[in-house]
């Protein structure tokens, strides 16, 4: 049990009262204590005392426990904890004996959840916008998983409706472009470079033997090749799925079709201007919304609210999906869809992605210099790396805008973040060989370590597993990126005024321990957002 969880229990043992809120921070003035609460205060009109009496109370009650050293009161009833030392070297050794595995839950949450991220069209290539939910998505898949939680990473291909005729006709007429034959594209149709590369292979490898074939043979040609595109930039992102679900399999094993019978058997829905409404007003949303519109034709919340309910059916305890800022109001027309059907909405989590600026040279960047559309992915990877373009999407939360600054994203300087961090990795992987070369061994007791700034690593270091575990519960995978960016100042603030390596065998080794220890956890950080920690630089 991490210290803020033991103190958390110790306060609700004393109060004997049921508060689930209970707040424990790391006071910004060291001179506050390691850690403090303001409990007495929250507490005092539950309590009917005033919040000094009830302070007085929790610090009596601690005031011999093992592992503090002081406990002090500050008005009007804030409680600071000066946590003993030996506690913090001791998770020294837990550090280096679990290397990996340090902040990793021991035991599993039984708590199974569906996360679908991207899910972007298959009619085309990925761009920045794509990067920033594939970035926040897969971090906190990781996350989730180290943390104990059960967690099933999901891709909803939209590879049925309107959209994939249009791309089956795009390619036909690029593909008769090509054999000097009439052509024309609509509006409706898909204009990028990638839809005149499908075409181009087809005519590589059929020359124009093609011409009678019906739309679904592009649709299905150019499918397949768009959608191992996008299989092959989300490897090279370091991101893999283990659940593909097609949209078009919801139409081939009758979901759709059962999800409009049972809607209209247990009357939510109605007839109007030869459309079918669903009654989404009925369960908070601000109006009716259209299932089948006037053509005959499904809207796309007809599949979502089949496809949910596929998730439904999977026994999920949570499904969370993380869609586009223009996703906002839909929100409560798919908890309202849940509800109609029999769904617990309540399980639903929807996370939204705010729009992301990419900057160049001071200025807005919106087109590809390569194809004159969006930024990819793939541009991102080549031109700024994965590790720089992962970090630099974590390190906001995800509701915020955020301008992607590419100038610094590249910069081999401590003014970029993630050069900061890895430098401070493969700093100390340096000093480790040397230490190495003198056979120097990490020590297991701590006895010279007296600095404040080896206490600011201890104390960070400590606070690893409480990281981990707010950033799971709080959908926050941006709260490790900032740990490990704090982490690793701690230690170029302690590498410029200590030295490591001396003369001294007790004095040195004693600090390799330590080192170590911050490398692990720079390592295990990085980890969980899928940037890498080298060991040169």
């Amino acid at each position: 049990m991490n210290i803020k969880d033991y103190i958390k229990e110790k306060i609700r043992n004393i109060l004997d009262i049921n508060i689930d809120d209970i707040v424990i921070e790391i006071p910004k003035d060291k001179t506050h204590g390691d850690y403090s609460s303001n409990i007495a205060l929250k507490s005092s009109k539950i309590l009917k005392k005033s919040p000094m009496d009830i302070a007085i109370t929790i610090k009596n009650n601690l005031d011999n426990d093992e592992k503090f050293d002081s406990i002090e009161i500050a008005s009007p009833g804030f409680i600071n904890f000066y946590v003993k030392k030996q506690y913090l070297f001791d998770n020294i050794n837990k550090i280096l004996e679990e290397e990996d595995n340090y902040g990793k839950s021991k035991s599993s949450k039984n708590i199974k959840i569906n996360l679908e991220y991207i899910s972007a069209n298959p009619t085309g290539i990925l761009h920045l916008g794509h990067a920033r939910g594939a970035s926040y998505g897969d971090s906190l898949a990781r996350i989730l998983t180290f943390a104990g939680y059960d967690v099933t990473r999901e891709y909803y291909i939209n590879d049925a409706g309107n959209q994939m005729n249009n791309l089956g006709i795009s390619i036909k007429e690029r593909y008769k472009e090509i054999c000097n034959v009439d052509f024309k594209l609509s509006e409706d149709c898909y204009h990028g470079k990638e839809i005149k590369d499908i075409a181009q292979k087809i005519y590589d490898e059929y020359n124009n033997s093609k011409l009678d074939e019906p739309i679904e043979y592009f649709k299905k040609y150019g499918l397949n090749i768009l959608l191992n595109n996008i299989k092959k930039d989300l490897k090279d992102f370091r991101i893999e799925f283990d659940v593909w679900t097609s949209e078009q399999s919801l139409y081939d094993n009758n979901k759709v079709q059962e999800v409009l019978e049972k809607l209209k058997k247990d009357n939510q829905t109605y007839e109007q201007d030869g459309a079918l409404w669903l009654k989404t007003s009925d369960y908070k949303d601000e109006k009716d919304r259209v299932l089948i519109k006037a053509d005959g034709n499904y809207t796309y919340l007809l599949p979502d609210i089949a496809y949910h309910n596929y998730k439904y059916e999977r026994c999920y305890d949570i499904i969370v999906d993380i869609l586009g800022a223009d996703h906002h109001g839909y929100i409560p027309r798919l908890k309202a869809a849940m509800e109609m059907i029999g769904n617990d909405s309540s399980k639903l989590e929807v996370k939204i992605l705010q729009m992301v600026r990419l900057i160049q040279n001071g200025k807005e960047v919106k087109m590809s210099k390569r194809t004159g559309n969006a930024i990819t992915i793939r541009e991102l990877m080549d031109e700024v790396g994965v590790d720089a373009t992962r970090y630099f999407y974590i390190m906001r939360s995800l509701d915020t805008q955020m301008d992607f600054d590419m100038d610094l994203a590249m910069k081999k300087s401590n003014e970029n973040p993630v050069y900061y961090i890895q430098y401070a990795h493969a700093r100390i992987c340096s000093i480790l060989r040397d230490a190495n070369k003198q056979n120097l061994q990490c020590s297991n007791t701590f006895e010279t370590i007296n600095s404040e700034e080896a206490f600011d690593i201890l104390k960070k270091l400590y606070d690893f597993n409480n990281t981990i575990e707010n950033s799971a519960s709080k959908r926050l995978p941006h709260l490790i990126a900032n740990y490990a960016y704090d982490l690793a100042g701690l230690f170029h603030t302690y590498y410029a005024k200590e030295k490591i390596l001396t003369d001294n065998k007790k004095y040195s080794e004693e600090r390799i321990a330590l080192i170590k220890a911050v490398k692990i956890t720079l390592k295990n950080a990085l980890s969980l957002i899928g940037v890498s920690a080298p060991e040169k630089m």
